[in-house]
């Protein structure tokens, strides 16, 4: 891996999230959490549409969102990712610690921005605490991010299925909060640019400071010096 390339790429990444983020945020605190077009056709459109099998469904998936859930994936990617006991011990304190500081930071600008959530008796689910962003969509995207991230660089070949897969799940965490009424749609798209953000951030981070554990193989491979 190009330590620099990477850093420079999650940089990018960060940085045009971030400024997304922003603007978004800009937009909602001006209208002072006032719906937006898209998110009142979005809530109309699905209490319209949610037979009670879609409903529960949709119930199971948000519930992986938060809890023990996220961490359990990230630190079980940061067990596959490391080679040696060490290595698998920092990788999975390091996402857990990228995933919990993120969940904080999060909520830091959720009482920022102090956004109303849509009309309770649309709700068909549990919620608490003010709207934007959406906590379930930014601790699944998150999660997802750092899983991806761990599966494409322990399986160089046929990770591309599993990496859709993980990337669906994350998706529909923050879709489901929108279908189940808790969230508004600009709600959910806060919560994934934030995601992004904060893992950009955290990746950019990482590739330009944090040192290389070293493996066997590595140590193996590194020239004898001279007596």
């Amino acid at each position: 891996m190009d330590r620099k390339k990477t850093a420079e790429f999650a940089g990018s990444v960060a940085f045009g999230a971030w400024a997304a983020f922003v603007v978004l945020a800009l937009v909602v605190t001006g209208r002072h959490g006032a719906p937006l077009a898209p998110d009142r056709a979005l809530l109309a459109w699905s209490l319209g549409h949610r037979p009670d099998m879609a409903v529960a469904v949709a119930r199971g998936i948000t519930a992986t969102g938060t809890g023990i859930v996220p961490y359990a994936l990230v630190v079980a990617a940061g067990l596959v990712v490391g080679r040696t006991r060490r290595q698998r011990l920092f990788t999975a304190l390091l996402g857990a610690g990228c995933l919990a500081l993120g969940q904080a930071a999060r909520l830091a600008v959720m009482e920022l921005v102090a956004r109303p959530r849509p009309p309770r008796a649309g709700w068909q689910a549990s919620a608490s605490g003010w709207s934007f962003p959406s906590g379930h969509t930014t601790t699944a995207a998150l999660a997802a991010g750092l899983v991806i991230l761990a599966i494409r660089t322990r399986a160089p070949r046929g990770r591309t299925p599993w990496c859709a897969a993980v990337a669906c799940w994350g998706l529909a965490v923050g879709a489901t909060r929108v279908f189940l009424g808790v969230h508004w749609c600009t709600d959910v798209i806060g919560g994934w640019l934030f995601a992004a953000g904060w893992l950009g951030l955290c990746v950019c981070v990482a590739a330009r400071w944090v040192p290389d554990a070293g493996t066997p193989d590595d140590a193996a491979k590194r020239p004898v010096a001279a007596p």
